[in-house]
């Protein structure tokens, strides 16, 4: 169908089943089920472990209406570029050339930490697939430990808010950047509040040739102890705070999607999770003045970047 005007325009097929064991709230679904959708024709899923896996393919039953593939927790771009890598063996040797799309799916853990070797050589390698991290900035299927991808001063079980410490010390790894700078054709950020802008960014994806990194926006109510009827609004301030900016690098030129340029206060979006609750004590002001400092950076340096004709 390709790229749509207005969310009505988005295809009505559904291609994953409901009854699965997501927990409410969750927003891995809702990227599961645009994928599906936007990606037009044959496609293979490779999952890597984590929430994605366990909760879509409780056995002997699966959510999945397309072939799918579980890897290890480490290495679902290593799949997915063993199964690119025979679809191109099948077409020389047996005239087989019809597209198959190739999407692998990997949490934060798996891919900002476990994973990231595995992405790293199948992105240099330029294999023609996609890879789509869903990040709920946790290792949320093992514990909600802390992972790469987890912010600065959030409570997990590994860095936990206290006295010895007010959540996790580091920030978050810049991963979208580390796939860009492999210079592979697309990359871009995706969230649930902004469905047009994330399922466009599919269709583009679906349609470029070579390797694709997707970083997903995924609230998790229960390792960011928040109600489960928050989960869109959540998501929504993360942009609109500039938590999360949504752009996209397409062959080396970067482009804001959604260019907030009277941003909400940083407050807004932390009351909302229990796991920055405790950076709204005064004594921990320092902290929040450390992340809006942070994004703020993040947000001059996208601005300054999307001025460029090219940045690699």
């Amino acid at each position: 169908m390709g790229f749509i005007r207005r969310l009505n325009d988005i295809p009505r097929e559904e291609y994953f089943a409901p009854g699965h064991a997501f927990c409410a709230g969750c927003g891995i679904t809702s990227i599961i089920r645009m994928v599906l959708k936007a990606y037009e024709g044959p496609k293979i899923i490779v999952n890597a472990t984590g929430c994605m896996e366990v909760a879509s393919t409780l056995y002997p039953r699966t959510a999945w209406k397309v072939p799918w593939i579980h890897s290890a927790f480490e290495n679902a771009a290593a799949t997915a570029a063993g199964i690119e890598a025979a679809f191109k063996i099948l077409n020389r040797k047996y005239g087989y050339n019809k597209k198959v799309h190739v999407i692998a799916f990997g949490g934060d853990g798996g891919t900002f930490d476990i994973g990231i070797q595995a992405l790293s050589g199948a992105l240099e390698r330029g294999h023609n697939f996609t890879y789509i991290c869903y990040d709920n900035e946790a290792y949320m299927n093992t514990g909600i430990q802390r992972s790469g991808a987890t912010p600065m001063g959030a409570a997990t079980t590994t860095s936990p808010a206290g006295r010895v410490i007010p959540g996790k010390p580091q920030g978050k790894k810049d991963l979208v950047f580390i796939a860009a700078f492999h210079k592979i054709p697309y990359v871009a950020t995706l969230n649930p509040a902004f469905m047009q802008d994330m399922y466009n960014k599919l269709v583009k994806a679906s349609q470029i040739e070579g390797p694709k990194f997707l970083h997903y926006y995924t609230p998790c109510p229960t390792g960011w102890r928040f109600d489960t009827s928050h989960s869109i609004k959540i998501a929504r301030l993360a942009v609109q705070t500039r938590f999360f900016p949504l752009y996209e690098i397409e062959r080396g030129k970067l482009r804001i999607t959604v260019d907030i340029k009277k941003p909400k206060p940083l407050e807004e979006y932390l009351k909302l999770q229990g796991r920055f609750r405790h950076l709204l004590d005064p004594k921990n002001k320092h902290i929040v003045d450390a992340l809006k400092e942070e994004i703020e950076r993040n947000w001059q340096r996208l601005k300054m970047l999307s001025q460029l004709d090219f940045i690699y």
